[in-house]
């Protein structure tokens, strides 16, 4: 019975832990076709505009610019997924154990500075930044370059969808702000199921609204994981105060996104791996935390 229960708990986390990634993915694709629907049917707005060249070389340049960015997001995320940040194959022996060096009882081996562990990984991370419960997986040394370019065209994205959607919202409120447009916007699911809207507004409503507050919070988290960057720090050590690492802004940002770093967030194609190992660090400052 034990290992009955056992097996259903370990299926169900395994669900869970991929849940993030497929609701993701659910949403970048359907905001994608959301957005292309306006572009191809809704826009141009003036009708003696929607057969003319112009609004072909319109929606040409936006649908071109749309999967763009799509292509990007897809493709970073899948090199963060497939590249482990973890000490699992690296040789962590060497030259020897220095200052900031630790053992990590979990894993049974002496780890590096800026290493920790994962528990939701199970594993030590080198350079970890935090866990991405998003993408399930830890943000570290050498997958740091792919989330940080899949935070950028994420929020380019958005931010274009944001735009390209302000005709649903002014659809909406054309006829002032009403009782009925306030509630369609905030809880278009209640509207929906009570039957005040059709299946049709009620999916341009709830994908604006998608839009609208998933552009805020990847606001946050990308200007935050900027931030950081040009400081050289990780999320571990803005807790604590403390920047020993730190290479100034143009040494900040080579070993955070390698030499090709004004470049490499173009494309996941081209070449630009970090400097060094993620074991041995320049130190700048002081490894004590401030008090």
């Amino acid at each position: 019975m034990t290992s009955i229960a056992s097996s259903v708990f370990c299926r169900v986390e395994r669900v869970c832990r991929h849940l993030p990634v497929v609701l993701n993915t659910f949403l970048v694709f359907s905001i994608t076709g959301e957005v292309s629907y306006l572009v191809l049917v809704e826009a141009p707005l003036e009708a003696d505009q929607k057969k003319s060249e112009w609004s072909a070389w319109w929606k040409a340049v936006h649908l071109l610019a749309q999967y763009f960015m799509l292509g990007n997001i897809c493709w970073n995320a899948s090199l963060f997924l497939k590249t482990s940040p973890s000490i699992r194959g690296v040789f962590l022996g060497g030259e020897g154990m220095g200052q900031g060096w630790r053992y990590c009882y979990t894993c049974e081996t002496h780890t590096p500075p800026r290493c920790s562990h994962c528990y939701d990984c199970k594993v030590c991370v080198l350079r970890r930044d935090h866990h991405c419960v998003f993408f399930g997986q830890c943000v570290g040394f050498r997958n740091y370059r792919y989330f940080l370019s899949c935070l950028l065209f994420m929020w380019s994205g958005l931010l274009y969808a944001v735009v390209m959607n302000a005709e649903v919202f002014i659809v909406i409120l054309k006829e002032g702000v009403t009782v009925h447009s306030v509630l369609l916007l905030l809880i278009p699911w209640i509207m929906l199921v009570s039957g005040q809207v059709s299946a049709r507004a009620f999916a341009f409503a709830f994908i604006a609204d998608t839009c609208v507050v998933g552009f805020l919070l990847v606001s946050a988290f990308l200007f935050f994981h900027v931030f950081l960057l040009l400081r050289g720090q990780t999320t571990r050590e803005w807790y604590s105060s403390r920047r020993p690492y730190s290479l100034g802004v143009l040494g900040n940002l080579r070993h955070g996104l390698g030499p090709r770093w004004y470049l490499c967030w173009l494309s996941p194609l081209i070449p630009s791996p970090p400097p060094g190992d993620g074991i041995h660090f320049q130190v700048t400052g002081s490894l004590e935390p401030m008090r």
